[in-house]
């Protein structure tokens, strides 16, 4: 019989820890998992059951690494989905389009896009006769003059196009009987001989385009030649890139036949345009750059809209391998 000092005690470790006599309690010192000499197949918990070794031994991700992960992706997955395409008037002919997703199987992977933006926006300003209503100068016209003194070198292009330098380069004369300059810093013709350095691929290929479009165009405008690079290559004020006498802009052909940069998209004949444009790619230009709403059309990874090119085309050459 228990006595009643006894069944106090009793009762009282039964209030404290919930104990009941047809209970029974494991040790209290049982070891735990992941400690010495336990072997996890001996726990025998649900968790584990039917896994196999190899999934057992897998690392187990880090929770918080996982979960900024994935909020990283989700708010990468918002901005793609709010981002849309829009265009910022700066210029009478020229539109800065702000970056927008592109859509799938358009134009040329844009790898050298980000790193490599061909030219800044170019200041070209109408004269007082474009601005007026209705008004349309008329055509210069061309002179049988001497084909022009070219002093050839075999150049050495250096680095890219947008980090790069350019040795013993050729000058593109400032005009010719099928060419003619243009600068875009003063925005007249004829550009400074400065600015028209080349590596020899790039200067035959503008000779051979401009010989072929003007025969295949006799009453066409001469073509508008821009910037090519410096005597020594490097960084070109306006441009991004032009640094190795690889590149060249060559300025849209206007309607009106006025052999200057076009100021309005107007302007430009679009025909003729995209003569010009064909007529490079079959001499070999490895990409030209284009404006977005010409309409101008080619391989998709050799012609790729761009902004900033709204008055040109900016074309881009590669040495052929040794």
């Amino acid at each position: 019989m228990v006595a009643p000092k006894d069944m106090r005690d009793v009762a009282r470790r039964e209030s404290v820890v919930g104990w009941r006599r047809d209970e029974t309690w494991l040790d209290d010192e049982l070891v735990w998992l992941g400690e010495p000499g336990v072997a996890l197949f001996e726990t025998h918990a649900p968790s584990f059951w039917k896994l196999t070794a190899e999934a057992l031994e897998a690392k187990i991700p880090d929770g918080l690494v996982e979960s900024r992960r994935r909020r990283a992706d989700r708010r990468r997955r918002r901005s793609a989905r709010r981002a849309r395409a829009a265009a910022l008037m700066v210029g009478p002919a020229m539109a800065l389009t702000l970056a927008g997703p592109r859509p799938s199987g358009a134009a040329r992977p844009t790898k050298v896009l980000p790193e490599d933006p061909p030219s800044q926006t170019l200041r070209v300003r109408p004269t007082e006769r474009e601005r007026s209503v209705g008004a349309r100068p008329e055509p210069v016209e061309r002179t049988d003059e001497p084909f022009p003194t070219i002093r050839w070198a075999r150049a050495d292009s250096h680095g890219l196009p947008y980090a790069g330098r350019l040795s013993s380069g050729t000058a593109l004369p400032v005009d010719g009987p099928d060419w003619v300059t243009w600068n875009p810093v003063a925005d007249e013709v004829p550009n400074r001989s400065h600015r028209l350095y080349g590596h020899e691929r790039t200067i035959r290929a503008v000779l051979a385009v401009s010989a072929a479009y003007a025969a295949a165009n006799p009453h066409a405008p001469r073509i508008v030649v821009g910037d090519i690079s410096f005597r020594h290559g490097g960084p070109m004020e306006l441009h991004h890139s032009h640094q190795n006498g690889l590149d060249v802009d060559v300025y849209y052909p206007r309607q009106d036949g006025v052999e200057r940069a076009p100021v309005a998209g107007r302007q430009i004949d679009r025909a003729l345009a995209q003569d010009l444009l064909e007529r490079f790619l079959a001499v070999g230009a490895d990409v030209i750059f284009v404006g977005y709403s010409l309409g101008l059309v080619g391989p998709s990874d050799r012609v790729v809209p761009y902004p900033n090119h709204a008055d040109h085309m900016h074309v881009r050459f590669t040495l052929p391998p040794d």
